[in-house]
């Protein structure tokens, strides 16, 4: 039988999207199939970047879904603070969900419940069974006996003021608040001149929150700016993995074959979380494979992956540092030290792109953790997960 799409792409999250976006625009010629079981794409997300994180050309195909663009940010910790030049951007979950919506039109199902992946088949709950060239599953992370993680938990509010913040960017880290559950900051993003959306965000072992409790730390943290909420506008709440290490073969063989994006894939910074630049990494690649048939793309995609995982293994290693190496609620000075470091070294750092010198920068000195335990969490493996380099 010969199948009906080139390629059905199965989660309308932010890879598979930004994946059919990117196909749509220098792949006419392949037919692609997104299917999401929500009625709706999602409103109740916030993807944010550093316009640094991306080249010239990515950053031009991905602009028309930024939501918001400031021109620089700022951190805050007990004895530091700091601000950063360079853009930092936002795609909302209505924009994103709005282009893509109007760009895919009937290459768009929602409300559909799959029961089943194969590599070029999906099975519907109705009993219908789709085909396939090739299939990519992005339905967002899944559970991992191959993986060890910590996780960065947050819960967000967007919030109206009554009257003027007086932000002019960013504070992509405010650590100046009392530390519970690990690493805790508040992020916060100035989206108009009494519109803030405020996140209570932890580094923790479990990414376990209480949404009653975080609300009423949103709410003191925002008395403590002086700022008046007089509505809250909307809510979203997220658990992003932080990889310390894993195994990545076994991890990569629990796709039975079938082709995975986005954080299902593993394709995000292993230390922030932020997976839009990977996701933008994924989706040229695709466009840039001749064929796309399942045989023949599964051995591309593992190569890729594979070197992806290799590259990313200085990342674990300083996880295991910040999870492991110190108390929880002193894993902010490692963040503290980490933000006086050289601007070029911080901005290729989120980019992932580190530089042997950056490498050798980032363990120079006197570490903000015992000298004993650092070493021991760099060399530390889960007692179930073996690190494969």
């Amino acid at each position: 039988m010969k199948p009906a799409w080139d390629l059905i792409l199965v989660g309308a999250g932010l890879a598979n999207g930004l994946l059919a976006w990117r196909l749509g625009q220098v792949r006419p010629d392949l037919n692609v199939l997104v299917i999401e079981q929500a009625p709706v794409l999602g409103l109740d997300h916030t993807w944010s970047f550093h316009k640094s994180d991306l080249s010239t050309q990515q950053w031009q195909w991905v602009e028309p879904l930024v939501t918001h663009t400031w021109p620089g940010y700022e951190v805050r910790f007990p004895a530091l603070q700091r601000a950063f030049e360079g853009h930092y951007c936002t795609v909302s979950g209505s924009q994103f969900a709005q282009v893509l919506t109007q760009a895919l039109g009937r290459q768009l199902i929602t409300g559909a419940v799959v029961r089943r992946l194969t590599p070029d088949t999906v099975q519907l709950e109705t009993g219908e069974t789709l085909y396939a060239r090739a299939v990519f599953d992005g339905r967002g992370l899944a559970p991992s006996d191959h993986l060890w993680l910590g996780y960065q938990s947050f819960l967000g509010q967007e919030v109206l003021l009554a009257a003027p913040h007086g932000l002019t960017r960013p504070i992509v880290m405010d650590a100046t608040v009392p530390q519970h559950d690990g690493y805790r900051f508040v992020y916060v993003l100035p989206l108009a001149e009494d519109r803030l959306l405020i996140e209570d965000t932890y580094y923790s072992d479990s990414g376990n929150v209480d949404p009653a409790l975080l609300r009423q730390r949103i709410e003191a943290y925002a008395r403590q700016q002086s700022w008046t909420v007089t509505q809250v506008i909307r809510e979203e709440q997220g658990r992003l993995p932080i990889t310390l290490g894993g195994h990545f073969d076994a991890f990569y063989g629990q796709g039975h074959g079938v082709a995975r994006s986005g954080l299902r894939a593993g394709l995000f910074h292993p230390v922030t979380g932020y997976s839009l630049p990977e996701a933008v990494r994924l989706a040229d690649w695709v466009a840039a494979v001749p064929d796309v048939a399942a045989d023949t793309l599964q051995p591309l995609l593992y190569r890729y992956r594979r070197t992806l995982w290799q590259r990313q293994r200085f990342f674990r290693l300083l996880n295991r540092m910040l999870f492991l190496a110190g108390r929880p609620e002193d894993r902010w000075r490692v963040l503290e030290r980490f933000h006086r470091l050289a601007p070029g070294l911080i901005q290729r750092f989120y980019a992932g792109q580190l530089r042997a010198t950056d490498k050798a920068r980032l363990l120079m000195g006197k570490p903000p953790v015992p000298l004993i335990p650092a070493v021991k969490a760099m060399l530390a493996n889960a007692p179930s997960v073996q690190e494969n380099r």
